[in-house]
């Protein structure tokens, strides 16, 4: 099997998510340049990617590229359509005043994203899993 160019860490209990997924997926089109990760998946390992908690990648999206960078928020987005060929949808992102002004919005989406799609917040999906699966992990913010 193939490396993926970008293995995308993201929350398979929510259906914006997952959404988001199948469409990168179809416009990936089995060349196998995206791996999918659903870290709501009880088996989710975070020493098996870069250390990200279950919390980190619950609270913004992550991806790690092939040769080990971590990506957070829109840098993730931004790269993924990038590999299926969408890279234009996300180019104002690079922008001065619009760039900085999507930042702020990806954050507010991500504060809310669970409250938004019906589920509990993060404190009590954590409290849910085992206690490692949402310890804070090394991984430097960026």
């Amino acid at each position: 099997m193939a490396i993926p160019e970008l293995i995308l860490l993201y929350d398979g209990a929510c259906p914006l998510c997952r959404r988001e997924v199948e469409s990168l997926g179809r416009r990936d089109g089995g060349r196998g340049a995206i791996r999918f990760v659903d870290v709501d998946d009880p088996l989710y390992d975070p020493d098996a990617f870069q250390g990200i908690s279950y919390r980190e990648a619950m609270g913004r999206v992550h991806g790690i590229t092939a040769d080990g960078r971590v990506l957070r928020d829109l840098a993730v987005f931004q790269e993924a359509y990038r590999l299926v060929g969408l890279g234009w949808i996300y180019a104002p992102v690079e922008w001065p005043v619009i760039g900085p002004l999507a930042q702020v919005v990806y954050r507010l989406w991500a504060r809310l994203r669970l409250r938004i799609t019906g589920r509990p917040d993060l404190d009590t999906l954590c409290a849910g899993r085992e206690a490692a699966a949402c310890r804070s992990s090394p991984v430097a913010s960026s």
